[in-house]
């Protein structure tokens, strides 16, 4: 367990609240996958919020029960066993500080890299977690939660009428696909009620980088999203269903038509929230740059081609956030 002091919250970054009272936004589309005209609403959905929920799908329950049941275990352990994981380098254990840049939060994480290369000896020093476990915990998940995101895209493909269909997919089915694989922990903050009507920041608000984040958590909420006319709204959790993100990579191959979501975490001052977030990423080598298909000709590409490797590389020198793709970003010409 985390404890937060009073003077500690002063080092934490706050937002004013956004609501009188707990409020949540229950019109974020809800796609049943189940259903043969998901794919347009999938369409839908990345062009008005680059997000929405995921229902119905064929991620066994048993997977994310078992995952969750190992990383609670990790996190519910004394700080001094956890940073035995070693610091997020930038994979492993990482507490409050996100990333290399000065961006903090009340959160702690685990960042894992899906190649199967990943040493999870790290954990073993941890006093009652079993790597092995939590390596096929993970394992399981992912490859479950990957092959839905690959059906995902597909399926928006299709509503694209982009040919071949796995013009998406295949950068996650790559062996050198650059996917990463995160838990977070957010402790409960009792001392929030002293910062006067205004939220603790568990994650400040950013974009993800990648071509798709799944995100799954428990039943406490936290999650906001912002929408195209400003103002930040909450998603109301469901631990039975997965939360998909436009990532920056996608806005550019649909050449700015989905725009990637600017999200954030507030803390919770009575519950912890534990989230488990796939981002599906290309290989490193990749080019990304706007589908021909889904351009009036060479001059309405609204970005410059790069590789992947140069813009996580360009990605991590920036705060969490600031614009990243405006580096990328074609000048119009005057």
């Amino acid at each position: 367990m985390v404890v937060l002091t009073k003077p500690a919250i002063d080092h934490f970054p706050i937002v004013k609240n956004s609501f009188k009272s707990p409020s949540f936004f229950n019109d974020i589309p809800v796609i049943d996958l189940s259903k043969p005209d998901s794919k347009n609403l999938i369409v839908n959905a990345c062009e008005e919020f680059g997000f929405f929920k995921v229902i119905n799908h064929d991620v066994p329950m048993e997977f994310i029960s078992k995952l969750e049941s190992e990383a609670i275990k990790f996190f519910s352990s004394p700080l001094s066993e956890k940073l035995k994981a070693g610091t997020a380098d930038p994979f492993g254990y990482g507490n409050k500080k996100i990333g290399q840049n000065g961006d903090i939060g009340w959160v702690e994480y685990i960042l894992l890299s899906t190649n199967s290369e990943f040493n999870y000896q790290k954990f073993a020093s941890v006093l009652g977690v079993n790597p092995e476990n939590i390596r096929a915990a993970v394992n399981e998940y992912v490859s479950a939660v990957k092959k839905m995101s690959c059906e995902i895209l597909e399926m928006l493909a299709e509503g694209l009428n982009i040919h071949p269909t796995n013009v998406f997919s295949k950068l996650l089915m790559d062996e050198k696909s650059d996917s990463v694989f995160r838990l977070n922990h957010y402790p409960p903050c009792p001392d929030i009620q002293e910062l006067n009507a205004k939220n603790l920041i568990g994650f400040g608000e950013h974009t993800d980088p990648q071509i798709i984040s799944v995100l799954r958590s428990n039943n406490t909420s936290g999650l906001q999203i912002l929408l195209k006319n400003g103002h930040w709204i909450s998603v109301p959790s469901d631990q039975n269903s997965f939360f998909i993100n436009v990532g920056d990579s996608l806005q550019v191959m649909t050449n700015g038509r989905f725009k990637s979501v600017k999200h954030r975490v507030l803390a919770n001052s009575v519950k912890s929230r534990l989230s488990m977030i796939y981002f599906g990423g290309p290989p490193l080598s990749e080019k990304i740059a706007p589908l021909a298909s889904l351009m009036e000709g060479e001059d309405s590409s609204l970005y410059k081609e790069f590789t992947w490797f140069e813009y996580k590389k360009s990605a991590y020198k920036t705060r969490l956030a600031d614009n990243r793709l405006i580096l990328f970003e074609k000048i119009a010409a005057s």
